[in-house]
């Protein structure tokens, strides 16, 4: 029983800190028939959903067939390094940016070691990193704290993306900006089989589910429809999908639901917390991401403000910064760490390095746009 919690608190962090909060926070605020009200069934609804649909995407295979076929055309490192970080760049708009990182830093790691470039490998890895946590803030499926802004403010299609996409382009740009340092030095990529595409039927099916995900994002279709026809195509079609489901992550988000309920509900602190978003709302979250992450943090600062954009804006660009703020960024670093030449101290600098740059030049941006 020890071990598991051990192994429980080293590998949910954040779920275990959260019950924490929420477990402290009712010892403030007693449980009572309020406390139903602080759930947001639509977004948790959401978030199984498209965790479920990304995972019949993966069972099929599409995401490595894509990166064989780009990766496969290119004949210099430099090319292969732009490949190798903008497929978690656009990959992470659909899949969610843990996903897209979960998908591709191991197929990387595998790639550079064929062809004998091991020494990319951290570069590569940092760059895929900033890439999925940039690229996954230009679409609400992109993150957690996305879908659950959208819905906590009822946001429409275009409010979200006229907020969003100029920084997601900028983004781009200093990504390109920093593979134009990798040299072109000559290389040959190959892979002994061609990954096949399983259960193409399957992948039809899924396809059909995401649109469905979308419309519900944006509220055309109820999110009870949509939980229905997910959990029925599950049940019949590939019941081994509901073990990839991550319910960690939509047990934090209940006890962040709880935490921020009660702080709402002692007035000494909802006065703090209001001050500080009225004061410089995208600041305060963008500070806060780096000690709880961007997906809490948003959950949290929504309680106390109603500037959707400053907190949409602060929760997403925090995502740079510390290893922490954004879990995605975690699992990049397990990843690394497992291989033969991982060195953590050179790879948090250059990973601390180019996210504090990232992050300063957004910044400057959301001040001039």
């Amino acid at each position: 029983m020890k071990s598991y919690f051990q192994k429980l608190i080293r590998g949910e962090t954040v779920f275990c800190i959260s019950l924490l909060f929420a477990l402290l926070s009712m010892l403030a605020v007693k449980p009572d028939k309020a406390y139903a009200g602080y759930i947001d069934l639509r977004t948790l609804c959401l978030l199984f959903c498209l965790m479920a649909v990304t995972a019949g995407f993966q069972k099929c295979g599409i995401f490595r067939i894509m990166a064989e076929k780009l990766l496969g055309a290119q004949n210099h490192m430099r090319g292969l390094a732009l490949v190798l970080v903008l497929l978690p760049f656009f990959s992470s708009m659909v899949i969610t940016n843990d996903v897209a990182l979960l998908t591709f830093v191991p197929f990387t790691i595998l790639v550079l070691h064929i062809i004998k470039q091991d020494r990319y490998t951290s570069p590569v890895i940092v760059l895929q990193t900033i890439a999925a946590n940039l690229g996954s803030m230009a679409t609400p499926p992109g993150n957690p704290q996305n879908l659950y802004l959208c819905s906590r403010y009822d946001l429409g299609m275009g409010s979200f993306f006229l907020t969003m996409l100029p920084f997601a382009a900028i983004s781009l740009v200093l990504l390109l900006f920093c593979i134009c340092f990798v040299r072109r030095e000559p290389i040959r990529v190959y892979f002994k089989e061609s990954s096949p595409l399983e259960q193409p039927r399957l992948l039809a099916v899924f396809a059909v589910l995401f649109l469905m995900c979308l419309l519900t994002i944006f509220h055309v279709l109820s999110y009870q429809v949509l939980t229905l026809c997910v959990l029925a195509c599950m049940l019949l079609f590939s019941r081994d999908l509901f073990r990839s489901v991550d319910y960690f992550l939509l047990a934090t988000f209940i006890c962040f639901f709880i935490f921020s309920g009660n702080l709402g509900r002692m007035e000494a602190v909802r006065a703090f917390l209001s001050g500080l978003m009225e004061k410089n709302g995208m600041l305060t979250a963008v500070l806060s991401s780096q000690v709880i992450s961007n997906v809490p943090a948003a959950v949290l600062l929504s309680s106390f403000t109603e500037n959707w954009k400053a907190l949409l804006l602060g929760t997403n660009l925090g995502g740079l910064g510390t290893p922490i703020a954004s879990l995605a960024s975690l699992i990049s670093l397990k990843f690394y760490l497992k291989t033969e030449q991982a060195d953590l101290k050179s790879y948090l600098l250059l990973f601390l390095s180019l996210n504090a740059g990232g992050l300063l030049l957004l910044l400057a941006a959301a001040c001039i746009l």
